[in-house]
């Protein structure tokens, strides 16, 4: 059966109380935003407690339902069967030829849900229930009810029309994006910092992002690996303005001045002021990173430590307390990890140490940081003045 209606099922946004209507206006934004890519044209808007996403013109089912499943804030995606109320026993011969048509050639046990959400209409929901799964088993030979554990739950919603299902697609969950403020992602070309940006975004928040670039140590490739990743975050969380900063000499002039055990603690620290700097212009409330307790030196809880204290605003690490295949779990699913292991090195691995400090102080750091006085501030502010800001989009 081809659908063109889809009914659109939300969670939190239910308990919302009186700003209820505000999610419901993000997320019908953010669905007409993500149909934009899908051939078709397309009506959506919301009804008493359902979006509802209309499809005509020359459309494709899979590719709709592709693009609604990158919606935060949707839990269930129903391809819908709409009939006008007319009189009752047309509708019990329509819900009966849908499940003919939807199970043709299947033995399904099912059972039917009804509900009444017009209360003026004159059956009641126990009622409907009893006389659809009548009419279905008149109709179907290879149907038989099971009310404890159906194979299908026959769902029949009587609003203003009779909206007829079977098949609820899973949604992405969350809130719908632009509801909680922005934030500034630290992304590099690895497995952890996109997932931390659809973590992040998955709860309302809209995302920037900036990544450390190099050049000649990191490659073009390298740089068009995150343009990418970006791209594919940017698939559920709306557009990405990336920031690319040029960090080469400033991690050269770290290498030639600071103890090598200490190299990634401290240019992590700059990647930190950096970003912050960045977040602040853009009205960010908070910066996000991939980071996980113990999983590299730079993330043991002394580094955390030592790398946060140069920040004012929160850091927001949704990893933190996963472990690498729970990570890898996430970017299987949302499609970054084939992207993240190609084999192009940012710059947090090219000047790695060889030995790097796992439990570094506040007070030592400090004390090393201190002999890149004479140039760090030149650097820092070139680096800022030569920021490239690339519009990302999902494709």
């Amino acid at each position: 059966m081809r659908f063109d209606s889809y009914l659109i099922k939300y969670a939190e946004i239910g308990v919302k109380g009186k700003n209820r209507y505000l999610f419901e206006d993000a997320l019908v934004k953010q669905i007409r935003y993500s149909l934009r890519r899908t051939e078709g044209e397309f009506n959506v808007y919301k009804f008493q407690g359902r979006v509802m996403v209309e499809c005509s013109g020359d459309f494709d089912n899979d590719s709709v339902c592709d693009a609604l499943s990158h919606v935060f804030g949707i839990v269930g995606i129903c391809p819908v069967l709409v009939k006008e109320l007319t009189d009752y026993e047309t509708l019990k011969k329509d819900v009966a030829l849908y499940m003919k048509e939807v199970y043709a050639g299947e033995t399904i046990t099912f059972k039917s849900y009804a509900r009444r959400i017009d209360k003026n209409y004159p059956v009641l929901s126990p009622q409907m229930n009893r006389d659809f799964g009548e009419a279905v088993l008149a109709e179907m030979d290879n149907a038989s009810v099971d009310v404890h554990d159906p194979q299908v739950t026959l769902s029949v919603e009587i609003r203003d029309k009779a909206y007829i299902y079977s098949k609820v697609l899973p949604g992405p969950g969350g809130m719908p994006v632009g509801t909680a403020g922005k934030a500034m992602l630290l992304l590099s070309g690895g497995i952890d910092s996109p997932v931390a940006g659809y973590m992040i975004g998955k709860r309302g928040v809209t995302i920037d992002a900036v990544y450390f670039h190099a050049p000649p140590y990191t490659s073009e490739r390298a740089k068009q690996k995150v343009i990418d990743l970006a791209s594919l975050v940017a698939s559920y969380t709306g557009p990405i303005n990336l920031h690319v900063i040029n960090f080469t000499d400033i991690q050269l002039y770290i290498y030639e001045t600071c103890p090598h055990d200490q190299l990634t603690i401290i240019m992590r620290r700059y990647m930190m002021r950096i970003a912050e700097t960045l977040a602040l212009q853009s009205e960010c409330l908070g910066l996000i990173t991939g980071e996980s307790i113990g999983q590299v030196a730079s993330q043991t809880m002394q580094s955390l430590m030592v790398t946060g204290e140069v920040c004012t605003l929160p850091v927001y690490r949704p990893c933190i307390g996963m472990d690498k295949q729970e990570i890898i779990d996430i970017s299987e699913k949302i499609g970054t990890y084939e992207t993240s292991i190609l084999p192009y090195e940012d710059c947090c691995t090219i000047f790695v140490a060889k030995h790097p400090v796992t439990k570094p102080t506040l007070k030592g750091t400090l004390i090393s940081e201190q002999k890149l006085s004479e140039k760090i501030d030149d650097l820092v502010r070139t680096a800022l003045e030569t920021d490239e800001v690339i519009r990302v989009a999902a494709r």
